[in-house]
């Protein structure tokens, strides 16, 4: 088998492309739960906590230029290290939310694959159905 029709076959084989597809969807998922968190809930937090703005949590590991204002993105642009839990904060919520979505979303698979009935059997051919009933009138 050449390596061109090895790697064709592999990559046409249904479960490289499940698994294509599911990283596809699950990075798109990933950036619907990214809005949620951070122009959804993290507004509502923070409002819950006197209008906190969680991203601009952090403490500078190092001197902040005079007149460089105290807001994340500023101290990075300066050059100063920080040490961002606001951000680590926001990303962990994100985890969070993803990890249930993703556990409601299995529970309710495998209920219903529970709640499925099983399937019937396949019909016994004519034949067998022939044989038994002249063993069961042999028995006799």
């Amino acid at each position: 088998m050449s390596f061109m029709s090895e790697f064709k076959e592999f990559a046409v084989k249904g479960n490289a492309m499940d698994l294509a597809v599911g990283v596809i969807i699950g990075a798109a998922f990933g950036k619907i739960v990214d809005s949620i968190v951070n122009d959804l809930i993290m507004p509502i937090v923070g409002a819950i906590f006197g209008g906190l703005d969680f991203t601009n949590f952090f403490i500078p590991l190092g001197t902040v230029p005079e007149g460089v204002a105290m807001t994340l993105a500023e101290v990075k642009k300066a050059g100063v290290p920080v040490f961002a839990y606001g951000s680590f904060l926001t990303i962990l919520l994100n985890f969070v939310i993803l990890a249930f979505i993703v556990f409601m979303l299995v529970k309710q698979v495998n209920r219903l694959k529970k709640s499925a009935p099983p399937p019937a059997p396949p019909a016994t051919p004519e034949d067998v159905v022939l044989l038994r009933e002249i063993r069961d009138s042999l028995k006799k």
